[in-house]
């Protein structure tokens, strides 16, 4: 008998050939979903699975509302999506979540499901940090302010992450878009300027000030 239970909402990205290989090396059972995805929905926390796998690729499921219906139920969520839609994403707080691009490989795929499944007892300090009343959970990227949980796009928080684990140096907008967006990206410098007034609107004027504009040359992340 398996200890797990796998349910899986397949797209482009993930077949049903495809999940039964991606997760046969796993202690659970692989059940592939025929039903839509609203019917998920509307199960909500009576959901009986240990993880649901969305491949969202084709951007068609309300994952805020999704994650809503799971809210106070065991099952976490993984999501895959769009490569052209992780800047934009957004990532729900109230449930156990972690996401994998369509391009992303299957052993990683595997291995944040398995985070997923099998968390542990607990998270490990490290993959918390603390700023002022912020806390930045590097592990399921999750910002809370006071307490509160910040709504934050994933670039909004990649950004965020970046500069507050790398504190006290200027880093030039070139730089950030190739740090924080990759090499591939050729948004110009103005991305960066547009999602850092984002965040510091986002984080409140406690924390907004931490984020300093060094004029001439970048953005320098103060504790």
């Amino acid at each position: 008998m398996h200890s797990k239970t796998i349910l899986v909402s397949c797209g482009r990205t993930v077949t049903p050939e495809h999940a039964a290989t991606l997760f046969a090396s796993m202690d659970a059972e692989v059940r592939v979903l025929k039903a839509p995805i609203s019917q998920v929905i509307s199960m909500g926390r009576n959901l009986d699975a240990d993880l649901l796998v969305v491949d969202d690729t084709d951007g068609s499921c309300d994952i805020a509302r999704l994650a809503q219906a799971l809210t106070g139920g065991q099952a976490a969520l993984f999501l895959v999506v769009d490569e052209g839609d992780i800047e934009t994403l957004r990532l729900p707080m109230q449930v156990a979540l972690d996401f994998a691009s369509s391009g992303a490989s299957d052993e990683e795929m595997k291995l944040r499901c398995r985070r997923l499944l099998w968390p542990g007892e607990a998270t490990a300090d490290a993959d918390f940090v603390h700023v002022g009343s912020m806390t930045i959970n590097l592990a399921t990227y999750q910002v809370k302010v006071a307490g509160e949980p910040i709504d934050l796009t994933f670039m909004e928080y990649a950004l965020l992450s970046f500069l507050a684990t790398h504190p006290g140096r200027i880093y030039s907008r070139e730089v950030l878009l190739s740090q924080v967006w990759g090499f591939d990206y050729y948004g110009g410098s103005r991305t960066v300027d547009v999602h850092v007034r984002r965040l510091r609107a986002k984080l409140g004027p406690e924390m907004a000030q931490h984020l300093e504009t060094v004029r001439g040359a970048g953005y320098l992340w103060v504790n």
